[in-house]
């Protein structure tokens, strides 16, 4: 079983930025991938960002060139990190990983990201 804790939300106001951590139970250098997801109020889950275990990554439009994700493969954590955030950004984020043999999804419990209009 895979755990993962993500931390780093908040309230930040147009303009900034923050940066979000997945902290994972369990070795991700192997993952088949990691992303992060985000579900806006009173809307479903969307994608935000991904990274293929070839280091290959992708973005939702609405965040291409806002939005990095990164992994450190020493500390089994990866990040979203986030700038120039707009009142459409907020949401509660998510971090999935895709791991194993079956190939298994996992999602964390999720961090709030808050930018007022």
């Amino acid at each position: 079983q895979v755990q993962l804790v993500e931390s780093g939300g908040g309230l930040v106001q147009p303009g900034g930025s923050l940066k979000l951590s997945c902290a994972a139970s369990v070795e991700i250098f192997n993952a088949h991938s990691l992303g992060w997801y985000r579900q806006p109020p009173g809307k479903g889950r969307e994608f935000v960002a991904g990274l293929s275990g070839s280091f290959e990554t992708n973005y939702a439009d609405s965040v291409k060139g806002r939005f990095t994700i990164s992994k450190d493969i020493d500390k089994r954590i990866f990040y979203l990190y986030m700038f120039n955030l707009k009142p459409e950004d907020t949401a509660r984020y998510y971090c999935n990983v895709n791991v194993g043999a079956p190939l298994t999804s996992y999602w964390g419990q999720g961090t709030q990201v808050t930018i007022p209009s």
